[in-house]
């Protein structure tokens, strides 16, 4: 049996089974491409398949419930459909598993057990399939604490496999990446009272008691107004509301030996976004809880570095928290703000706040970087309506010169893509740099944004990653300098997942495969 960390509550215990025929289990979820797979597995099971098929064309693309002659007495097919075209990937395995987990609970099991079987072209089919099931299984933290009996779908979730060494790796693999991603989805999903900053702080301390990761909160407005300047121009109008005041939230991990990389990712963590100043109007604010999906994946990705306890890998991290409100205290546009780098910023739009809360922060990782064994800088943010146009519900990814050089965009895309966690690569120009030159004014360096909605302007997506560069001076440290210093913008606006949908925990599953490759593998 394995369980998640005794701070929260587990999404489901698993374990693992080689018999079919178990009586441990009330439900058996067979994860196929095909119906004929299914016949290698079992001829009784793959007969009722075929009387099914023989009244029911739609079988393969909606699959069923049936009574089959089992002390488990349910299967429940759950087809992935085609796997042989070029656009297929892997998340058909995640999304059949997620699918038939939901119809087994709904037809009343509450001890299923998985079943997902081989394909070639995808090695990682049954990972995939197992994070898909817990996906399926995950309850949102407010109806956790407000109705503790409903804290979780099932009373234990079985996987199926003959090799039991392989198949208990498998499980603990699972559990360590889902236990990230269910830290995420309780920071990203939680409402704007329930995940306000200081209480995100507290979750984060709880999170990580007794573990490997060690946690700092910084919440003193002066050190903000000393030190984070552009941070505390964001926090000023929140900060007023005891409830919702802002935070800088630190989090280390230093695994044994001789250290190789150092990972240093900044998340954006905008609990609410009104907009401030200039207000989201006609209906589009609903939703905002979710702009703190950033620093979700920051501590859900060091989450998973107190799992696995990687040997090697130094990870620095900052939540940036904070609430993005609007009154007689907020910031507005024009005002020139003198960042943490001794940039001065010009504001254009008090809705570009994501950017505002993680350049100085970003600045702070550079400082140390430059005394770090091979820093790679991130900032990580449901940044832009753009990306969403641009992309999809895909992650966009941005990197500088020497982290270009390093090819890491396309690394971790294809990283990312082994696990189901989809990236698509964007690319910093100079027209980017650029932008956020033009139109400031004598004494000043940067402007902030544009007072149009990213959405609607040319590389929406694109100049903030400049901006955040410039402003952090991160960019004095390009491939020409004597210090390069990698550094990678990342925007999941499109993929972090919208209400009433839990949040994906985007990008974690990328993270972890690349950085963490020789511990993601079975």
């Amino acid at each position: 049996m394995t369980t998640f960390p005794k701070w929260g509550r587990l999404p489901t215990p698993v374990s693992h089974s080689a018999k079919l025929d178990s009586s441990d289990y009330d439900s058996v979820v067979v994860v196929a491409s095909d119906i004929n797979d299914v016949k290698k597995l079992s001829e009784p099971l793959f007969s009722v398949l075929q009387k099914l098929a023989s009244v029911d064309s739609a079988l393969d693309s909606n699959g069923a419930v049936t009574y089959v002659d089992l002390p488990a007495k349910r299967m429940v097919y759950a087809p992935t459909g085609k796997v042989d075209r070029d656009y297929d990937d892997v998340r058909r395995f995640g999304e059949a598993a997620e699918k038939g987990i939901k119809r087994a609970v709904s037809s009343g099991s509450y001890k299923p057990l998985l079943v997902v079987l081989p394909c070639p072209k995808f090695k990682n089919a049954t990972l995939v399939s197992i994070l898909g099931a817990f996906q399926g299984l995950y309850v949102p933290l407010q109806y956790r604490e407000a109705v503790p009996e409903k804290a979780t779908k099932c009373n234990e979730l079985g996987i199926y496999g003959t090799d039991s060494d392989r198949t208990n790796k498998l499980i603990a693999l699972a559990c360590a990446l889902e236990s990230g991603r269910f830290i995420a989805r309780d920071i990203g999903g939680g409402d704007p009272e329930r995940m306000a900053p200081p209480r995100v702080a507290e979750y984060v301390q709880k999170a990580f008691q007794g573990s490997a990761v060690t946690v700092e909160i910084v919440s003193d407005r002066k050190v903000f107004e000393k030190e984070y300047p552009l941070f505390a121009a964001v926090d000023r109008a929140a900060h007023v509301v005891e409830r919702h005041r802002g935070q800088l939230i630190f989090l280390k991990y230093e695994g044994e030996g001789p250290i190789t990389k150092t990972i240093m990712p900044v998340g954006k963590g905008i609990t609410y976004d009104t907009g401030g100043a200039d207000i989201k109007a006609g209906g589009v604010m609903a939703g905002m809880s979710r702009d703190k999906c950033g620093s979700a994946a920051v501590a859900g990705f060091f989450q998973v570095l107190a799992s696995l306890r990687p040997k090697g890998i130094k990870a620095i991290g900052i939540m940036a928290v904070a609430r993005n409100s609007v009154g007689e205290d907020c910031y507005v546009s024009d005002e020139v703000i003198t960042s943490r780098s001794g940039l001065r910023i010009r504001i254009g739009n008090t809705d570009a706040e994501g950017r505002m809360v993680m350049a100085d922060p970003l600045c702070k990782m550079r400082e140390m970087a430059v005394h770090e064994i091979n820093p790679h800088l991130m900032t990580i943010a449901t940044l832009t309506g753009h990306a969403c146009l641009a992309v999809g519900n895909y992650t966009a990814i941005m990197d500088n010169g020497p982290s270009g050089q390093a090819d890491f965009a396309r690394k971790i895309q294809a990283a990312g893509l082994e696990l189901g966690d989809c990236i698509e690569i964007s690319t910093l120009r100079r027209d980017d740099y650029d932008f956020i030159r033009v139109g400031v004014a004598d004494g000043e360096d940067i402007l902030q944004c544009n007072n149009a909605p990213s959405s609607r302007t040319p590389r929406g997506h694109q100049f903030p990653g400049a901006f955040l560069a410039e402003t952090s001076g991160i960019s004095k440290h390009g491939l020409s300098s004597d210090k390069p210093i990698k550094y990678s913008h990342i925007d999941i606006a499109g993929a972090a997942g919208d209400l009433p949908n839990n949040p994906t925990g985007a990008p974690i599953l990328a993270l972890a495969s690349y950085f963490l490759e020789d511990y993601v593998k079975v």
